[in-house]
């Protein structure tokens, strides 16, 4: 089934875009800042902390950037306009990194100070292997400056044991993932192009070095097996709860965040909204092959 269902991955750019839109809405809140809301506060009444995602990247303008920062301005007045607690999700790239880095920057500091000013917290995530010194070097800035302000590392990327180093001395907040863009093999840990359970001795090392360090780490893996072996070296090595949460996507494997909650771990739901449903939708379809096969089934039987 397992080979199927990457098969099915593979396949996705021949599906019906009506097809992918109709699975995505169980992964997307909806194209509008209401309906985000709207799932912000329903995650938040069944216990789960957030974090809120500006769906798209790789803006080619300075239109497009200044629709995008329009946007995370909007967001940021009217969660605290309602008090939510929440998080941002900040994609470089969207925000004109691949062509314009000192717009970039300013955009994302002034998106950054608006949300420290109002009590909302931020996340820069990582993207593709050629926007990752320039992502760290803006991180530092903002993190110098004192805002409150995570990163994201890939764990399939060899340079991350190099650029974890820095980041654990000064303890910043730290979110580890697998890592989803397809990169050349010499950027990535062995085994990783053909086996994405290589990868996971890689993700454990990074969590636990960067949890002895002292900084707070988010977990963000949906692979079960993987998410336990990390709670008994947690429960080994007596970490406080505190010092760590468990991430997972909107609509990815519910059971297992649930279970999380109620064993008492904090879990925070990534909740991304927009109208750039369908780049995003096949990305995660691609990471997750078992979404795959269900696409697939749905298009053999006619749904």
């Amino acid at each position: 089934m397992r080979i199927l269902n990457t098969m099915a991955a593979h396949a996705i750019p021949f599906v019906p875009r009506s097809l992918i839109r109709k699975i995505s809405r169980r992964y997307i809140a909806g194209a509008t800042l209401t309906d985000a809301l709207d799932c912000v506060r329903a995650l938040h009444s069944d216990g789960y902390h957030t974090t809120l995602d500006v769906l798209g990247e790789t803006a080619s303008s300075p239109t497009e950037v200044e629709t995008v920062a329009r946007e995370y301005r909007a967001l940021i007045d009217a969660l605290s306009a309602d008090g939510l607690r929440t998080e941002l999700s900040i994609k470089p790239s969207a925000l004109g990194l691949l062509f314009d880095a000192g717009g970039c920057k300013q955009q994302v500091l002034q998106i950054i100070d608006a949300a420290s000013r109002r009590g909302v917290s931020a996340c820069i995530d990582m993207e593709n292997v050629t926007c990752t010194q320039r992502t760290l070097d803006l991180f530092a800035e903002a993190e110098a400056a004192g805002a409150d302000i995570g990163i994201a590392l890939q764990a399939y990327l060899r340079r991350t044991y190099d650029d974890i180093v820095p980041l654990q001395r000064r303890t910043s907040r730290l979110r580890i993932c697998k890592g989803i863009y397809a990169e050349a093999d010499e950027h990535l840990v062995p085994g990783a192009s053909l086996n994405r359970y290589a990868i996971n001795e890689h993700f454990t090392r990074h969590v636990s070095s960067a949890l002895r360090a002292g900084s707070f780490v988010g977990i963000a893996t949906h692979d079960e097996a993987l998410i336990d072996s990390l709670i008994s070296w947690v429960r080994r090595e007596q970490i406080e709860p505190t010092r760590f949460e468990f991430q997972m996507l909107l609509g990815v494997c519910e059971p297992l965040r649930e279970r999380l909650r109620a064993m008492g771990f904090q879990v925070r739901v990534y909740v991304p909204y927009g109208r750039d449903w369908y780049g995003y939708s096949t990305r995660r379809i691609k990471e997750n092959p078992r979404i795959a096969g269900y696409v697939l089934r749905a298009l053999l039987n006619g749904s």
